[in-house]
């Protein structure tokens, strides 16, 4: 309550004037509360809306349980870049659970393993040990692509898409190794939709793939990530996010679950723009959702 009684010995120009400065704060007071009691995608759309023209914004978010709060174009496949890493790794801890590749194997790298684009194993020596498992988690944590297309040798190509289509994610499309520049050329590529890719990781969280201890490991892998120009950019360094980042120059996505006070699901592509801008974008989207979910109050 606001006490008026001291303002009586003013003049009358004065009290009017302090009348109205005191009624346009508690009305800025009352925008701000509904502003911050806006639906999610309210803010977003604004925020999106307020991007260059070309800006291509794909994106879902949802909380572990599946409810949606935000689908941005979705369902529409988009080239998946190094997110597609996740169905990999899926499909690697699939067949490790059937003992058909224990992680404990050691494979020999060869000059013909070795592949460009992110990574550090195309530095290492010819013949150099690395076993399964140290490949799969530069997979995801470097997002290293001579350990990716070693895995897709062990595991198979075609098997990573009969497994997303099993798992009822047929967007989730591995079409090439990586750094395939001939499959590129030829209009071939790698391709996920935002909805599908939140599914797989609510698989994952909730223990529904593989066996609960390699989903453990799929979840570990994902937290060490160490690229934080996307999704993490504006949040607390202290907030965890299991996640995978991709880009080509011509898209840059980021797919993962951010752990706030009621953790959730998202993942966001963006396109048309320059590859700092993206990742702007996508780290502001990350910060807004962050400061929804995290607030005391359910959203």
């Amino acid at each position: 309550m606001i006490y008026l009684g001291g303002l009586r010995k003013l003049s009358p120009e004065k009290l009017f004037l302090m009348r109205q400065l005191i009624f346009f704060v508690c009305l800025g007071m009352i925008s701000l509360a509904k502003a911050q009691n806006q639906p999610l995608s309210s803010t977003l759309d604004a925020y999106i809306s307020q991007l260059p023209a070309g800006t291509q914004v794909n994106l879902q978010v949802e909380s572990l349980e599946g409810k949606i709060y935000v689908s941005r174009g979705a369902k529409e496949s988009v080239p998946a870049a190094s997110v597609i890493k996740i169905s990999i790794l899926t499909e690697l801890m699939e067949q490790v659970k059937i003992n058909k590749i224990h992680l404990e194997d050691t494979h020999i790298l060869l000059a013909t393993d070795k592949t460009g684009g992110a990574g550090i194993i195309a530095t290492y020596a010819d013949g150099t040990k690395l076993t399964i498992n140290e490949l799969a988690r530069l997979m995801m944590v470097k997002s290293d692509n001579t350990a990716t297309n070693i895995i897709i040798q062990k595991v198979g190509r075609e098997a990573v898409n009969e497994r997303m289509k099993k798992l009822n994610l047929p967007g989730l499309q591995l079409n090439r190794i990586m750094m395939d520049t001939v499959a590129v050329a030829r209009g071939i590529n790698n391709f996920v939709t935002s909805q599908e890719i939140n599914a797989l990781l609510r698989l994952i969280y909730q223990n529904k793939v593989a066996t609960p201890d390699l989903c453990e490991r799929i979840k570990t892998f994902l937290l060490q990530n160490e690229d934080v120009s996307t999704l993490p950019h504006f949040l607390p360094k202290n907030v965890k996010i299991a996640h995978k980042t991709g880009e080509l120059t011509y898209v840059r996505g980021d797919a993962g679950i951010i752990f706030t006070s009621k953790p959730f699901v998202i993942s966001v592509f963006v396109r048309g723009i320059s590859t700092p801008q993206a990742e702007e974008i996508i780290g502001k989207i990350g910060e807004i959702c962050y400061q929804f979910f995290n607030k005391t109050t359910k959203p």
